[in-house]
């Protein structure tokens, strides 16, 4: 995903930013970074109820971060890395421009 520089984020980029925003989100895609896992697991990891976890997790999928998939009565969540790329392609976009935007003068410098 190419972002012009005047257009605003895609829906999904600020989505995806508001889902890593939250320390609870954070601790979840650390623990599947490694490898798929079961909510039971999720939660006993993070010592969170279901109910509170279920929460995390609907934030996740909707920003793209995670997928699910059911087996049994079991949902198991991975990461979905190609939605960390866009995220950081968005960001690469800013350190294109940083060598040529002037340095700002604070004006208690002055």
């Amino acid at each position: 995903m190419t972002q012009n520089t005047t257009s605003l984020p895609s829906t999904l980029i600020v989505a995806g930013f508001h889902a890593l925003s939250d320390p609870l989100r954070l601790q979840v895609l650390e623990l599947l970074r490694d490898r798929e896992l079961c909510v039971c697991d999720l939660c006993e990891a993070l010592t969170v109820t279901q109910s509170k976890l279920s929460f995390h997790l609907k934030t996740l999928k909707a920003a793209q971060l995670v997928q699910s998939r059911q087996e049994g009565r079991w949902i198991y969540y991975r990461l979905n890395l190609p939605q960390f790329v866009e995220l950081e392609q968005y960001l690469a976009e800013y350190r294109r421009f940083s060598q040529i935007l002037p340095a700002r003068i604070c004006r208690k410098d002055r």
